[in-house]
């Protein structure tokens, strides 16, 4: 990577017309020093940037002249020459700016000679007549008035012309756009002349003032008329809503500059203005000019946006700066602002809101320009308290969570510009105890976090007030800004807010009397909650605050770093010993990643010496959490200087890291790591060029220079040895069954090293090159990643060989070879396994860029059209022409044959696969500059008729009512004979009829079963169809479902990617285009049919993406013709929807098919600049139609508008465009929901789910009323103010309704729909008393829908209710609802009623007593007093005079929330609750339920569940104040844990079994001391055990045993439940072997405890175990197999985790050998489980194991929390290392050369096994593996096994297991060799999955052969067939021999 070259100026050269240019030649000089010379050179040259030089030259050279032969005609004739060069200019040529430069620099005495040369230039533009040459003359006004004095000068001179030119330009322009209405692209030209136009007539006005004095005065002057012509033009376009926006805006600010330009006298210009803006123009009083110009603008219709562009222009027109500003400008600025507020609730399309927000900005910056000399009263109207300020306010609560970027910026600016002009309004008082600063900072902070204008007004507050202000109020602000970066979306608002704070803080503190402990301070605040989070917070939250606020307080604060070393140094050594210091580690390393990258970390080898140890860099590099990992990498990639040297310690530690890292799992995590590695290269190749200049410095002495000559040498060895060792870590990871992930890590690495080490060109040199280290089998193993069945793998592998092209050229030499590739990319071309046809597409593709087809293809005849030519891209041309012709000949056999038999194509040969090949080639092929033409069009004319007949082919299928039922499942030849038949008979008859009219069942019954009959024996009766290799195999519904769907899809693909890719031919004649126009029509008629047509989504889906191509083409297409196309297409469809013609053959069901996604495609590519009008129109029709209900029309154009509706409101490329209609969308969801009709229903419920979702944004939490997801009504009202009247309404009479029939509850079945917006929205703390959208309204009516009969309803008004009661509200509101309840003696009442309201007084004091806010208040134990009163009046609800059990249960459960919100008072004294009684009530009822007295029912009635869980959880805080009353007493308890236990009613007991379970839990924690209770109860858990029916409760009985002390229970088993101790233990192992999994996994480990204990307690009689044992050793290992689910796994890992010490590292082994590996085995398998979740679970084990006395020496990770990959090595390790210390590693050898065999998978039965699935399973993919790696495995456990074997000297005794083992393993080998030879030809790609097994199986058996060699003294092996660190190993003990 070379220093970028600066890009070079393109300068367009200047020309002169002949008769010039022949001027020039008379008069030029002999010598060639006058002007006409040096002008004859300029004009001559053909470099622009030599004109310029030139030109530049033209002063200096008339300086010279003497004044005497100023009048010189030479002279005279250049100058005129230079203005008509001038002129000529396009206006960005900076050659136009030069000239300009350079003549504002002429000599005076020739200034009146130039002024007259352009002038006469300028009048021949002006009197032009060609409306095309319009936009230069306005270009060239524009220029003249820039900074040009001759240019001004001459538009001065000819000013009268100059206005006239440009009013009758405009004038003409405005013509000609309304002429080419509908064509987008010549009218989007020609509004950007009107715009330009209006511009430069402002500009004009603008800088001529000056100079023309009263030049504006006199009304019967051409000026006067010609200014009056243009007035009237803004005046019209500021009305046009025809034109852009743009221009309207611009009028508007050309209108007031004309006024103001013109109105005399200039006093009562604002009061004219404020009239204008008022609507209240007296016509008596103003000119007649006036009138006649801006009529429009005087009545009362104008638009808002016209009003919005006149307040734009009277703020930006008129001088606010100047300082004398009278009561009349005063009273301008205040009725703007009215205006203003008024527009903003009428503006609601979102690119007039912006303006609108810009527009308030302006007018604030006014305020405070003139509040610096403004008089008292506009300042009493503009400070904090005035009701402007507050309407601003509202204005910015209102819009500061608006879904425009641009919009909440500029609500931020004025909020600040607010605070600054209450500031200049009372100017002299303290800011700190300002009444309005000080309730507005507390305000703010009141609001919930997750409200993102609160972090940018509360930055405006702390600069305007200061942070220690607002610290004083909370100083736990900073801590809480920090939790909410866990969330993404407020991570970039929360850290700009921090920003702000600490940096004023620090100034704050700095600015104050100097102490010793200000740093300290300021650490503690900002510093000490940054160290927490990034310890203890969650990876989200830590991720996003390293990013994002941890660069910006460094960067402030550099010197913070040694404070954050230096904690997290202390916290990490005070764990050390221990497993939990992952957090401070990942700190650690966060802090220095980020110091270094930002330049805060100089030279990493010197500063970490004393930052941070080498082991703790290598702990963090396979560190478990992913996080730590990509930090500590980080650390050691990134670098603020880019040539920094990389150490040889950093070397070392990245390739340490490389091995282990290369199968990450999560997809961000890959892109970090290679990433970053690719920083390192970049560092690595721009230090190696520093060091190469370092290296060719010639030393002044040998002596003094001889080592620094060596050192850029010997780095740059180490480079090349870095780099290669990498490389070949990289390679050989990419061996067979390697994982998706370690594949995609490893290719993209080498492809970056292969882009960052280029082939060395000129003077650049490159210390590595990865073209040298390739050879022929690593060439192969990049060939067979195509094989993988993951595209990204294909797609990498590929770039590698295109970016190793010359390496890739040497190997496709073979012509063998290149036949064998390209057969085998045809054959897998017509695969009917689809992954297959992709690897085809990238097989075909390499072999055309390469130039490698086989020598039969390339003599083809095409070859001569490019016979002799060399170039890249005509051989690439030439190839991919040869290619797509032999697949199209392919294409066209195999479709003649599918219009035969599909079913055989379908079987045997789907045309998918070529078409897709075909459009790969496409794709990859240069279109800039094709050679062969006419051949393309020949191919392209040929491919598009059989693009069309292969969707003839296929459509019947895609187009039937039902595709996937269409055929029978069944493989018998009887079902499969039929199958042909049902095809026959397919026609896409089907239509909408059966809306429009009712089928009887019985009409089924017409069936003609003779007719079928006869046509089946027309067939052969075995319809089975012979495959590609003569194999007979059964059709299925899939195959032919497949085939059809994909052809479709692969078509659909084809033809968009034609008309994206290629050039459209504009005319018959040839041309460079290769499509006419009448192929793009065709091509459109298609996508119009198969998508209004199709009903399987996979071919509607993709074909709407290439129709997306095709349109976006049309639209940006010059050809008037094919731009109109999506018009008239959007018209026909919309037509054919209203029509609603019964015939029609559009879906009504399935979502309506397509038919959303053509009109999609055809809205969302219209250009967003426009006007949408397609959009608009569309928006309307679909509205009108969802809305309508006209029964006449039938409901199906109803539906279609529903369904068209929901897929518009999902698009986001309509973005905010779409907004403007979700009112109207809202309303016909919610109406149609009303429907009787069920199509109706259901395609309104979907509609409505979208527009929650585009109103409220997408769910991204578990939550289901997420707070991001809610908005205040004040912004939802304000966003969609026609909502308010119409759910207030809605609601209305749904509430109204609720009561009156009862026996019709869904007779407004809206009431679900109008309460799912109510419940998402809440009244802001903002709101005020006067807001006109208050959401007070709708309280009293979401209060009666509480008293709906459907019970969901009841429930969702209840939770809609909270939100809109302001939290200081609820007490008052509770004691309502609690006094509309009835009294016990009223007569009637209803008790869906009674459940409604006190749902809602449940809802509300959930809600109440839960927020910490609110909570601290002082009045909260009166307030919650007030409530306890109406609760117990209405006490009775809760007792058995209620005889509803569910009212009765909800009582209860607001009794259990008010007695759980304070704790029970103590003897002695008397809380506010106890005085009231509440305790007794509660106790009362407690004591007199069903609980104590037993239950009358038998069966369970309604409510009952609900009733006995919520009496339960009422009793159990009573039940444990009872047994503390009577602790060390002797007395009775009325109600027990016992007692409750021996309820009938599984609910009572569960919650009972949960209370215990949670104390047991923290007991065994050490949280709280042992409880005697629970061992007072082993009598009833025993017990429970055996006679518990209920899985749950017998789950948490077993799982409270599992938490106690087995010595505290077990004895007792045999006098409870009549089982020894043994027996119990047998007993549970049963249940661990045959229950469900959670029950199984809670009893393994109870049987795991209980086994532990009787080890430990029966030492010296461990025989008696021996049975158990091993029984248990059977559970564990079934307990990890892969087919058990993963909580099983999880339980077995747990097991093994606290087992750990006895039975795995036990410097004794308890087990016997076999049972002990048996163990470690299932420690390996669960590090090999696809799963994470349990692979981290089995590091445990690891981590346990190697932390043990006898096993910590073993490994340098000690105490570590390592990654999966890496504990997989170091199990291995510790287990051999144990092996050692047992002195078993003779007997355990045979056990583990048997894993690395992998004995029991038999070659014989899997191939057989692989044949039957290929039948049975064809369209299933092979085998993925996305974490497992055989050989991964393999390797680790041979290096191990090498290594002790070396190290112990191992002399082989003959054992008879290592000579069975060496029988099998030779005998497998010869097995392994035969079927290799069974295999065909690129067996690699035709037999992959046979093939991959091959491998793996031969590379196991040659490493155990291997082994075996060693062992038996044949140490003379050629080094090639030894791994690299056996050599290494092996060399080692030769040298040690010696």
């Amino acid at each position: 990577m070379g220093v970028k070259k600066k890009r070079e100026m393109q300068v367009a050269a200047v020309t002169v017309c002949h008769q010039d240019l022949e001027t020039l030649r008379s008069f030029a000089d002999v010598e060639g020093k006058n002007l006409a010379s040096l002008l004859l050179h300029c004009v001559q040259l053909t470099d622009g940037v030599s004109q310029i030089h030139s030109v530049k030259q033209i002063v200096p050279l008339l300086e010279k002249v003497d004044k005497d032969v100023m009048c010189d005609s030479t002279i005279e004739s250049c100058l005129d020459i230079l203005a008509g060069i001038y002129f000529s200019l396009t206006p960005k040529n900076p050659l136009k700016k030069v000239l300009a430069s350079s003549l504002d620099g002429l000599p005076d005495f020739f200034l009146t000679e130039a002024t007259h040369s352009f002038t006469s230039h300028l009048q021949e533009e002006l009197d032009t007549a060609d409306l095309h040459s319009y936009r230069k003359v306005i270009n060239n006004i524009a220029s003249c008035m820039e900074n040009f004095n001759l240019g001004r000068a001459s538009v001065v001179n000819l000013l009268k012309d100059v206005l006239h030119f440009l009013q009758r330009s405009l004038i003409e322009i405005l013509e000609e756009n309304r002429k080419f209405a509908g064509n987008h692209i010549v009218q989007t030209e020609l509004m950007n002349d009107l715009l330009v136009g209006v511009r430069v007539a402002m500009t004009v006005v603008q800088k001529v003032q000056g100079p023309q004095g009263e030049l504006w005065n006199d009304y019967n002057s051409p000026i006067w008329q010609s200014m009056c012509g243009l007035l009237s033009i803004f005046t019209k376009f500021l009305n046009d809503d025809d034109l852009l926006q743009t221009i309207q805006s611009t009028s508007g600010l050309a209108v007031i500059l004309f006024i103001k330009t013109m109105f005399r006298p200039s006093e009562k210009l604002p009061e004219l203005i404020s009239s204008l803006l008022l609507q209240s123009v007296d016509h008596t009083i103003i000119p007649e000019w006036f009138t006649n110009c801006c009529r429009s603008l005087c009545c009362a219709g104008v638009p808002a946006s016209g009003l919005l562009f006149l307040c734009q222009g009277t703020l930006a027109m008129l001088d606010w700066q100047d300082g004398s500003t009278g009561p009349s400008e005063e009273a301008l600025l205040l009725d703007t602002v009215h205006v203003l507020f008024t527009l903003s609730s009428q503006i609601k399309e979102s690119t007039l809101e912006m303006f609108l927000s810009r527009t308030l900005v302006s007018w604030t910056n006014s305020a405070i320009q003139i509040l610096k000399s403004s008089s008292p009263n506009l300042k009493d109207r503009l400070n904090g308290d005035s009701s402007i300020t507050r309407r601003l306010l509202e204005y910015v609560y209102t819009h500061w969570e608006h879904p425009l970027d641009a919009l909440r910026h500029q609500t931020k600016i004025i909020f600040r510009n607010l605070l600054q002009m209450h500031q200049l309004a009372m100017e002299g008082s303290d800011l700190v105890t300002d009444p309005f600063f000080l309730e507005l900072t507390k305000s703010l902070l009141r609001l919930e976090w997750h409200i993102k204008g609160k972090y940018a007004c509360l930055g405006c507050m702390v600069e305007s007030i200061g942070i220690e202000h607002v610290l004083a109020i909370d100083k736990t602000i900073p801590s809480q800004i920090l939790e909410v970066m866990g969330d993404q979306s407020l991570v970039p608002y929360a850290t700009d807010l921090l920003e702000i704070m600490f940096k004023n803080h620090k100034g704050q503190m700095k600015s104050q009397p100097v102490t010793n402990t200000w740093l300290d301070e300021w650490h503690e605040t900002w510093v000490s909650p940054l160290l927490s989070i990034l310890c203890g917070g969650h990876l989200a939250q830590k991720s996003y605050v390293t990013d994002y606020y941890l660069p910006r307080l460094l960067n402030h604060s550099p010197g913070s770093l040694q404070y954050m070393v230096k904690v997290l140094q202390a916290a990490i050594d005070s764990e050390a010993g221990s497993c939990n210091h992952r957090g401070a580690l990942g700190a650690l390393m966060a802090c220095l990643r980020t110091a270094r990258a930002h330049g805060h970390l100089q030279s990493a080898t010197h500063a970490w010496e004393n930052l941070v140890c080498s082991a703790r860099v290598k702990q963090g590099l396979i560190h478990q959490q992913c996080q730590v990992r990509i930090d500590t990498l980080g650390l050691l990639c990134e670098s603020n200087r880019s040539t920094e040297v990389v150490s040889a310690k950093e070397m070392q530690w990245i390739q340490f890291f490389v091995t282990y890292n290369l199968n990450s799992q999560s997809p961000g995590v890959r892109q970090q790591i290679c990433s970053l590695l690719k920083k390192l290269f970049c560092r690595i190749q721009e230090s190696s060029q520093v060091l190469y200049k370092l290296e060719q410095r010639k030393p002044t002495s040998d002596s003094e220079n001889g080592s620094s000559r060596e050192q850029p040498s010997a780095s740059l060895q180490q480079y090349k040895n870095f780099m290669s060792s990498v490389c070949n870590i990289l390679f050989e990871a990419l061996f067979p069954g390697s994982s998706y992930s370690t594949r995609f890590s490893a290719l993209t690495i080498l492809g970056s090293v292969a882009e960052v080490f280029p082939v060395s060109e000129g003077n650049i040199q490159t210390v590595y090159q990865l073209s040298h280290d390739i050879d022929a089998g690593r060439f192969q193993i990049l060939l067979e990643c195509f094989t993988s069945t993951f595209e990204e793998v294909k797609t990498l592998a590929f770039d590698l060989l295109m970016k190793l092209s010359s390496v890739t050229a040497a190997h496709l030499q073979d012509s063998e070879m290149l036949q064998g590739l390209f057969q085998a990319a045809l054959e897998l071309s017509t695969s009917t396994k689809p992954y297959d046809c992709v690897t085809a597409s990238y097989l075909l593709n390499l072999l055309i860029w390469q130039d490698a087809l086989p020598a039969s293809l390339s003599d083809s005849s095409a070859q001569q059209f490019t016979h002799g030519v060399r170039e890249k891209s005509a051989v690439v041309e030439r190839n991919t022409l040869v290619v797509i012709k032999c697949l199209m000949e392919n294409l066209e056999d195999e479709i003649s044959q599918a219009e035969n038999s599909l079913l055989q194509a379908a079987s045997s040969f789907p045309m998918y696969g070529r078409v897709h090949c075909i459009t790969r080639a496409f794709q990859k092929l240069p279109l800039n500059d094709l050679r062969l033409v006419g051949e393309w069009r020949t191919v392209l004319g040929k491919l598009l008729l059989l693009s069309y007949r292969l969707s003839a082919v296929v459509s019947p299928v895609i187009q039937s009512s039902s595709p996937e039922g269409l055929i029978p499942m069944d493989t018998d030849s009887e079902s499969a004979s039929r199958l042909q038949v049902i095809l026959n008979e397919i026609q896409p008859r089907d239509t909408n009829e059966y809306f429009s009219q009712a089928k009887m069942l019985k009409e089924c019954d017409s069936f003609d079963l003779e007719d079928l009959s006869t046509s089946v024996s027309n067939i052969d009766s075995s319809a089975e169809i012979k495959g590609k290799e003569g194999k007979t195999c059964d059709v299925t519904a899939q195959m032919v479902l497949v085939c059809c769907w994909r052809s479709m899809k692969e078509v659909a693909l084809l033809l968009g990617s034609l008309c994206q890719l290629l050039p459209m031919q504009p005319e018959p004649e040839p041309s460079s285009g290769l499509l006419t126009v009448q192929q793009v029509k065709e091509i459109g008629d298609y996508f119009k049919q198969h998508l209004l047509q199709s009903r399987h989504r996979g071919a509607f889906e993709l074909a709407y993406t290439g129709f997306v191509k095709l349109t976006e083409i049309l639209n940006r297409c010059s050809h008037l013709s094919l731009q109109k196309l999506p018009e008239q297409w959007l018209w026909s469809v919309l037509e054919e929807i209203k029509s609603s013609d019964p015939s029609s053959k559009l879906c009504a069901t399935r979502r309506s098919a397509g038919i959303p996604f053509y009109i999609q495609a055809l809205l969302a590519s219209e250009p967003k600049k426009g006007k949408m009008d397609l959009l608009k129109i569309t928006m309307k029709e679909l509205i009108s139609l969802a809305l309508s209900v006209d029964a006449s029309k039938g409901i199906v154009p109803q539906v279609h508008a529903l369904n068209i509706l929901r897929a518009l409101f999902r698009d986001t490329r309509l973005g905010e465009n779409i907004v403007p209609y979700v009112a109207d969308g809202a309303k016909a969801a919610i109406l149609g929901f009303t429907s009787p009709v069920w199509a109706v229903r259901n395609s309104s419920t979907l509609l409505f789910s979208s527009l929650i979702t585009r109103i409220f944004g997408v769910k991204r939490g578990k939550e289901e009323l997420s707070k991001t997801n809610r908005m205040t009504g004040r912004e939802f009202f304000s966003r969609f103010p026609e909502l308010y009247p119409f759910l207030l309404k809605q609601l209305e009479t749904v509430a109204n309704t609720v009561d009156s029939e009862p026996r019709e509850p869904d007779r407004h079945p809206s009431m679900f729909l109008l309460l799912l917006v109510l419940e998402r929205l809440y009244p802001s703390p903002m709101d005020g008393t006067s807001s006109a959208l208050s959401l007070a309204p709708f309280v009293p009516f979401i209060i009666r829908c509480g008293h709906s009969p459907v019970y969901r309803s009841r429930e969702m008004a209840a939770r809609a209710l909270v939100p809109f009661i302001m939290i200081d509200q609820i007490p008052s509101t509770l004691c309502d609802l609690l006094d509309s309840l009835p009294n016990s003696t009223d007569q009637s009442f209803r008790q869906n009623h009674i459940h409604g309201t006190l749902l809602q007084v449940f809802h509300l004091l959930q809600a109440y007593v839960t927020d910490p806010r609110h909570r601290t208040n002082a009045d909260f134990q009166q307030e919650l007093s007030d409530v306890t009163v109406c609760l117990r009046a209405k006490l009775w609800l809760a007792l058995r005079q209620n005889p509803c059990l569910v009212t009765r249960a909800v009582c209860i459960d607001i009794l259990f929330l008010l007695t759980n919100c304070l704790d029970r008072p103590e003897e002695g004294q008397q809380t506010a609750l106890e005085s009231l009684g509440l305790w007794e009530d509660v106790r009362r009822i407690i004591l007199g339920s069903e609980l104590v007295t037993g239950f009358p029912w038998t069966f369970k009635v309604p409510g009952l569940p609900q009733y006995l869980q919520s009496l339960t959880k009422l009793a159990i805080p009573e039940v444990w104040a009872s047994l503390a009353e009577a602790e060390g007493q002797a007395i009775a308890v009325p109600l027990s844990f016992s007692r409750l236990l021996e309820s009938s009613f599984s609910e009572v007991r569960l919650l009972t079994l949960d209370t215990l379970l949670e104390r047991a839990a923290s007991s065994e924690l050490g949280e709280k001391g042992p409880l005697p209770l629970l061992y007072s109860m082993r009598e009833e858990f025993l017990l429970l055990t055996m006679k518990e029916n209920h899985p749950g409760c017998f789950y948490r009985v077993l799982k409270i045993l599992s938490h106690m002390n087995p010595s505290e229970w077990l004895p007792h088993t045999e006098r409870c439940v009549h089982l020894s101790p043994k027996e119990f233990l047998i007993w549970t192992l049963d249940i661990a072997s045959n229950d469900r999994s959670e029950i199984q996994g809670v009893a393994l480990k109870l049987a795991s405890k209980v086994i532990t204990y009787h080890v430990k307690t029966c030492e010296e009689n461990k025989d008696s175990m021996a049975s158990e044992l091993r029984q248990w050793v059977q559970l564990v290992v079934w307990s990890c197999g892969e087919h058990l689910p993963t909580a099983s796994r999880l339980a077995a890992a747990e097991v093994l985790t606290s087992t750990a010490p006895l039975f795995l590292t036990h410097p004794q082994p308890i087990l016997e050998l076999q049972d002990t590996l048996s163990l470690w085995r299932c420690v390996l398998t669960l590090l090999q489980s696809e799963e994470q979740t349990v692979r981290e679970a089995a590091t445990e084990i690891v981590t346990t194991a190697m932390s043990q006395g006898n096993t910590c020496q073993s490994t340098e990770f000690a105490f570590c929390q390592v990654d999966a990959s890496v504990a997989l090595a170091l199990a291995l390790a510790v287990l051999c290392d144990l092996l050692q210390q047992w002195e078993q590693l003779v007997p355990g050898l045979p056990i583990l050369l048997g894993w690395l065999l992998g004995e029991g998978d038999g070659l014989e039965g899997r191939e057989q096994s692989e044949h039957q699935e290929e039948e049975d399973y064809i369209f299933e993919k092979s085998e993925v593996n996305f974490w497992a790696e055989t050989l991964t495995f393999v390797k680790y456990l041979c290096r191990q096994l090498f290594h002790r074997l070396c190290q112990s000297g191992w002399q082989s005794p003959h054992s008879q297991k290592l000579c069975h083992l060496q029988r099998i393993a030779s005998e497998q080998r010869h097995l392994i060799s035969q079927l290799f030879r069974e295999l065909p030809p690129s067996a690699e790609f035709l037999k992959t999955v046979e093939y991959t097994r091959l491998r793996i199986q031969e590379e196991r058996t040659l490493a155990v052969l291997r082994l075996l060699a060693f062992l038996e003294g044949k140490e003379a092996l050629r080094a090639e067939d030894c791994p690299r660190e056996w050599r290494q190993l092996l060399a080692s003990k030769t040298e040690a021999a010696c």
